[in-house]
């Protein structure tokens, strides 16, 4: 189940992913050197999500782990868009497979500044559009109404030639119709789902234990979300659908893939293990021959 595979015009070696934020490549080059290069864990690599301006994200903790999974609120912390093409982006080009930069805006001609800048650099393959911010010029969360996530692919479409990418988010009533609003408006691709919104509480205080507030669940918790998500969204489309939410195996993935997803993404499970996509995808090949079954997922 690992052989090559196409995703908007790239061959990828294999269906494997990473989630954005999820896999620091930049800190792995430094520690691990050109080895990584060799053996490098994902078909594509999607960048850290982008934004104009520098973010340094919420303030601490950042991080609960659940019974399963993980409640994120780190806050987008990145360079901002001059930083990461001057800095990051030579840094991932280096990369061995396709870079997927994410972008995310505050407003619709944000978001288009944002996939102009980056889609026009040679280092990358395809931009990420991250819907799931709020737009500051109407409340509404663009991801989660059809004109707007519309309005959104559109303005982006005209303004660089590469391959689209919208992550879905999971919240929106329907789902199925927002990633058809995107597909009519020109993208080439979705991805979902993103993470649920979630809260922690301090034991002794019964305050939010999370410096945000609340953040963002992810992890097995989410798994059989996630698989109905792509299971509706992929019967509406006639573009590729990225799956994830909750991976941690071949058998998962695998999951994933007969619901309808090209590809599947790998997030939460390399905070355990940074090995995790080249493990997936290994437990994938050994799911072979196609013409047979395909076990189930069970557990974790």
């Amino acid at each position: 189940m690992t052989a090559t595979v196409e995703l908007c015009g790239q061959k990828l070696e294999g269906p494997v992913l990473n989630g954005s934020g999820t896999f620091d490549a930049i800190a792995a080059l430094r520690t691990f050197g050109d080895a990584l290069l060799d053996e490098f864990p994902f078909h594509a690599y999607v960048s850290k999500t982008i934004t104009m301006a520098p973010r340094a994200g919420n303030p601490p903790p950042r991080l609960w782990e659940t019974p399963a999974g993980l409640i994120n609120s780190i806050g987008l912390p990145n360079k901002g868009l001059e930083g990461f093409l001057d800095e990051d982006l030579p840094r991932l080009g280096r990369l061995p497979v396709p870079l997927i930069v994410s972008v995310m805006g505050f407003s619709v001609d944000e978001l288009g500044a944002l996939a102009a800048a980056a889609g026009h650099r040679d280092e990358v393959a395809m931009v990420e559009l991250n819907v799931s911010c709020p737009n500051v010029e109407t409340g509404l969360v663009i991801g989660a109404d059809a004109a707007e996530t519309a309005r959104a692919v559109e303005r982006c479409r005209g303004l660089t030639p590469k391959p689209l990418v919208v992550k879905l988010t999971p919240t929106a009533a329907d789902p199925a119709a927002i990633a058809a609003a995107a597909e009519g408006a020109g993208a080439d691709a979705v991805s979902l789902v993103n993470t649920l919104r979630g809260m922690a509480l301090h034991p002794r205080t019964g305050e939010p234990w999370l410096g945000g507030g609340s953040g963002g669940q992810s992890g097995p918790a989410i798994r059989a979300i996630a698989l109905e998500q792509v299971h509706s969204v992929a019967a509406a489309l006639s573009i590729p659908v990225i799956g994830m939410g909750g991976v941690q195996t071949g058998p998962h993935a695998a999951d994933l893939i007969r619901a309808g997803a090209a590809c599947v993404a790998v997030g939460t499970e390399s905070f355990r293990d940074p090995a995790a996509g080249r493990r997936v995808a290994t437990e994938l090949t050994a799911l072979q021959p196609l013409s047979g079954p395909v076990p189930a997922a069970s557990g974790a």
